[in-house]
């Protein structure tokens, strides 16, 4: 009996052994299970927790490339008036005039944002540094075209409104990012008088810009209707559309002139105003609700809407606009004498030929130094 007994107690020993090496190596293994998994996870940056989150790609930059003209000038101080510029290669002439003109009428603190394409920004740095311009503080951004893809519906009523750099007044957050207040001008304008003035427009509060309407000028409006000019919503907007009537906008409101103005760029991204002009463009993509045919061309009218009821004015001597429309009709030498602006927006400007008041612009214009572009002129 006491040999049975000791049998059994063994048989139970043994087992107990079993099964504790048993329960061991399954802990051993879960222990190198869970070791490996710990390795994986590390080395792959994957959470156990949380599924792997996965990046948007972003959207194309405004500028691809930053060409900068004599850097070590180059600053952007306080009390700073920053003026933005397009330089389109067959267009240069006004741009180089346009700088002229402000730079021979102030004494203010000036830096000039010039946007062009790549094709341009050699031409235009010869252009400056070989004239008397080359004292002036600026920098040189190079546009891409590429924000624009899809944005913009084939017109072929004035294909030169749809040029990428007609769209630049857009971005400008995009392109001036260390100061809160910016002039935007057209490159067919000449400033006679300090553009320190232009810059102290006052913007009421909540508005990101302040334009010219085109009901400002009285004096102006019997040689504006003579010549056919739109100067309300209707001349810009296709009010045939559902969208366009839909705005609410009355149709004989007095449009503005978006070739001069003057932006607040804080409110300009507090409004996210650049997002709701590109939706405009996409919209007429989509319902053709204004094209070439209809005043001056696609980039207006988004502006018109985005901006309705909802910006400053300017004092309207700072933009005497429609000197390029006709080259037969003439405001009178006095007129244009009193005025701190003029805008030659229409097909005839003025390094072409025929156009109005010339010697007004030709004042300001310096001779292309590499002799690659000269201007239109009857005798040449």
């Amino acid at each position: 009996m006491e040999v049975l007994r000791k049998q059994r107690t063994l048989f139970f020993l043994l087992l107990i052994v079993n099964s504790t090496l048993k329960l061991n190596q399954g802990l051993l293994f879960l222990v190198i299970l869970t070791f490996c998994l710990v390795l994986y996870n590390k080395f792959h940056n994957v959470s156990p927790h949380k599924e792997e989150a996965v990046e948007e790609p972003k959207p194309p930059t405004v500028y691809s490339a930053i060409h900068t003209i004599k850097q070590s000038k180059f600053t952007a101080p306080e009390n700073v008036i920053p003026i933005i510029i397009c330089a389109a290669e067959d267009r240069l002439a006004g741009t180089i005039a346009t700088i002229n003109s402000i730079y021979s009428n102030t004494n203010a603190n000036i830096v000039f944002y010039i946007i062009t394409l790549r094709d341009s920004l050699v031409h235009f740095s010869k252009w400056i540094e070989n004239t008397k311009l080359k004292g002036i503080r600026y920098k040189v951004l190079e546009f891409n075209a590429a924000v624009l893809q899809g944005k913009i519906r084939p017109d072929s009523a004035r294909p030169e409104l749809l040029q990428p750099l007609n769209f630049v007044r857009y971005f400008i957050p995009y392109l001036i990012r260390d100061h809160e207040k910016v002039i935007y001008l057209d490159d067919d304008v000449i400033i006679q008088g300090d553009i320190q003035d232009l810059y102290d427009t006052a913007l009421n509060p909540g508005h990101a810009a302040a334009f010219s309407t085109d009901c400002d000028l009285t004096s102006t409006h019997e040689m504006v209707r003579s010549m056919g000019m739109q100067t309300t919503y209707m001349g810009h907007l296709d009010y045939r559309k559902a969208t366009i009537r839909g705005l609410g906008i009355n149709p004989m409101t007095c449009s503005f002139n978006v070739g001069v103005f003057v932006a607040n760029v804080t409110e300009w991204k507090r409004q996210r105003v650049t997002k709701q002009l590109e939706k405009w463009l996409v919209t007429n993509v989509e319902e053709n609700l204004y094209s070439s045919a209809l005043a001056e061309g696609v980039v207006t009218p988004p502006m018109l809407i985005v901006f309705h009821n909802k910006h400053s004015l300017l004092n309207p001597l700072w933009h005497i606009r429609h000197l390029g429309w006709s080259p037969d009709d003439r405001y009178s030498e006095h007129f244009l004498s009193e005025a701190k602006l003029l805008h030659w927006n229409g097909r005839f400007k003025p390094w072409d030929y025929p156009t109005a008041h010339v010697e007004l612009w030709e004042r300001w214009y310096l001779p292309d130094p590499t002799g690659r572009f000269r201007l239109v002129r009857p005798n040449n």
